[in-house]
C-alpha cells in the first residue's frame, strides 16, 4: 500500500493553518466567555478590570437584581410570542413565494423577481413607513412586530434557488399524471423534501425576531407590548441612571445602583443570548446543508 507522505512545506502549512484557526477561535470565543464570568463576579473586582480569565468573588446578585424586575418575565413572554408567530408567518409566506417563483410556468416571474430585488436596495424611508403603519392601525399593537418585514428578499432568493435545484418540473408533471394538483404537490411532496431550507429559514427569521429591537422601539410605546430587548434596555438605563440625589438614602441607593450596573449589563447580554445559543446546535446540520443547496449558483 502506497501512503501519501506530506512534504515539509505541507507540514509547515498545517501548523500555521491550525495555529491561525485556534487564535481566531479564541478571539471569537473570549468576549462571550468574559461576559459570562464577569456576570457572576464581584462588581468591585469587575469595575477595577481584574477579571480576565476566571471569575473572582463569585456572586449571583446581578442575576437576582435582574430577575427581581417583573417586566423581564413579561418581555420574555412577548418575545417568545413574537418569535413563534412571526417566524411561522415569515417561513410560510417566504416558502410559498419562493416555490411559485421557482416554477418556470409562472407568467411574469422574472418581472416579479426584479421587483423583489429592487426592494433590497431602495425603500420609501422610515417616515413614509411609519405613516403607512399608523394608517393601517398597526401602531402600538402586537401585530406590527409580527407582520412588519414578513419577507426577507435574501431568504426568498435562497429558498427559490433551493426549489429550482431540488424540485424539478418533471417531478410535478409525473405527480399530475397521478391526479395530483398543484397545491397537493406543494404540501405533500415539495415541502417534505425541503426540510433543510425550512430549517434555514426558521433559524434566520427566528434569530431576527428574537433580536428585534428597532421596530419595537419605533412602532410601540406601550410597556405591555415591549419585547425582551426593549425591556432589558430600560433596565440597563435605570441601572446607569445618575440623577443628582437629594437625601442620604438616595445617595446610598445611587451608589449601590452604580456598583451593580456592570453586573446587570453583563447579565442582560447572557439572558438575551442564551436561548438562541441553546437552539442553534440542534439546527446547525440543517443550516449548513440548506445554505449550500440554496446558494445562488453562477
Amino acid at each position: 500500500m502506497i501512503r501519501d507522505r506530506k512534504t515539509r512545506g505541507d507540514r509547515v502549512f498545517d501548523v500555521v493553518n491550525i495555529t491561525l484557526l485556534v487564535l481566531i477561535g479564541l478571539i471569537i470565543a473570549y468576549p462571550l466567555y468574559f461576559v459570562i464570568i464577569a456576570s457572576i463576579s464581584d462588581p468591585d473586582v469587575v469595575n477595577k478590570g481584574q477579571v480576565i480569565l476566571t471569575p473572582k468573588g463569585a456572586t449571583l446578585l446581578g442575576y437576582e437584581r435582574l430577575f427581581q424586575d417583573k417586566t423581564i418575565w413579561r418581555g420574555y413572554a412577548n418575545t417568545f410570542f413574537y418569535t413563534f408567530a412571526g417566524t411561522l408567518l415569515d417561513v410560510t409566506v417566504t416558502t410559498c413565494a419562493a416555490y411559485a417563483l421557482s416554477r418556470s410556468d409562472l407568467v411574469g416571474r422574472k418581472l416579479l423577481m426584479k421587483y423583489f430585488v429592487f426592494t433590497m436596495y431602495f425603500s420609501g424611508g422610515l417616515i413614509p413607513l411609519f405613516i403607512q403603519v399608523n394608517n393601517m392601525g398597526l401602531y402600538n399593537t402586537r401585530w406590527v412586530l409580527i407582520i412588519l418585514g414578513t419577507v426577507s428578499v435574501y431568504n426568498l432568493i435562497i429558498a427559490r434557488s433551493f426549489f429550482e435545484s431540488t424540485i424539478p418540473l418533471e417531478m410535478l408533471e409525473a405527480a399530475k399524471l397521478d391526479g395530483c394538483s398543484d397545491i397537493q404537490f406543494f404540501l405533500l411532496i415539495a415541502l417534505p423534501l425541503s426540510k433543510a431550507i425550512l430549517a434555514v429559514l426558521t433559524v434566520y427569521y427566528g434569530v431576527g425576531h428574537w433580536n428585534q429591537y428597532f421596530n419595537a422601539l419605533i412602532y410601540t410605546s406601550k410597556q405591555e407590548y415591549y419585547p425582551l430587548q426593549i425591556v432589558l434596555r430600560e433596565i440597563l438605563i435605570q441601572a446607569r441612571q445618575t440623577e443628582v440625589a437629594v437625601t442620604e438614602g438616595q445617595i446610598a441607593e445611587l451608589i449601590e445602583r452604580n456598583r451593580y450596573a456592570e453586573l446587570i449589563k453583563y447579565g442582560v447580554i447572557v439572558v438575551s443570548s442564551l436561548p438562541v445559543m441553546i437552539m442553534y446546535p440542534f439546527a446547525q446540520k440543517f443550516f449548513v446543508k440548506g445554505v449550500m443547496l440554496g446558494a445562488v449558483k453562477g
